[in-house]
């Protein structure tokens, strides 16, 4: 199925191009399917068990994030990781608390079924709730041996970490994988317009702020990625 996206699959409001799988319970675009198997194979390979705690997510389970986020009933947290009180924001201070951590309805990588976020089961102790932050990914952390296996393996099977590093506005995001032959013509395809039509049919919290801003905040927090590796958009492996 190698055919553009539509319009309502960029913006996670179908389905059409997604496949379920039971073992780990995950959905991801059908193309990405066999090259997430074989990266788990590997992983297993070495006694990790690489499984995604996040995958697809559409724009109305994105939506519910933003708007608790936006209206303080999620946590809202600062770039240094301690908590923030969203009544003592502006609107547009508040758009940048979320961003920094999560994505726009509508914008989230996670609606391409490209994306997902992942930690080694296998080394998760039974009573830990995974946080998904950079320090269990570093030396000492709980993943830091997943970590470390991904950085050297992840371009042989055609992944890469968009969110390697702290860029125009996304913090680091170690656990979040992305599949670049497929994610990279999404984002070729994905346009500020599609978004904006999107975010108009939605009761977003904030709207009028994002929309006003929306080429802006399309450019910092959508396109501004760190771009993978020519290896990892070439020739896969896939076994």
């Amino acid at each position: 199925m190698t055919r553009p996206f539509d319009e309502l699959e960029l913006t996670g409001r179908a389905r059409t191009h997604l496949q379920e799988l039971t073992a780990p319970r995950c959905t991801l675009h059908v193309e990405v399917v066999a090259p997430f198997l074989a990266l788990r194979g590997a992983a297993r390979a070495a006694g990790i068990d690489l499984v995604p705690i996040s995958s697809f997510r559409d724009f109305d389970r994105q939506l519910t994030i933003w708007n608790g986020k936006f209206s303080g009933e999620r946590p809202l947290i600062a770039l240094d990781g301690t908590p923030l009180d969203a009544a003592l924001l502006d609107d547009r201070e508040r758009i940048e608390a979320i961003l920094a951590w999560s994505a726009l309805p509508g914008a989230s990588r996670h609606h391409w079924g490209t994306d997902f976020d992942v930690i080694d089961a296998a080394a998760t102790p039974a009573d830990y709730q995974p946080q998904l932050t950079p320090g269990e990914y570093a030396a000492e952390g709980v993943y830091a041996r997943l970590g470390g296996w991904l950085a050297e393996n992840l371009g042989t099977f055609g992944f890469f970490r968009p969110y390697k590093t702290l860029r125009q506005g996304v913090q680091p995001e170690p656990w979040h994988l992305s599949y670049a032959p497929v994610a990279d013509r999404a984002l070729r395809q994905f346009r500020p317009a599609m978004l904006s039509r999107a975010l108009e049919q939605s009761d977003i919290a904030g709207g009028a702020q994002v929309l006003a801003r929306l080429d802006e905040l399309f450019g910092r927090y959508v396109v501004a990625i760190d771009a993978p590796d020519e290896s990892a958009l070439l020739s896969p492996r896939l076994s």
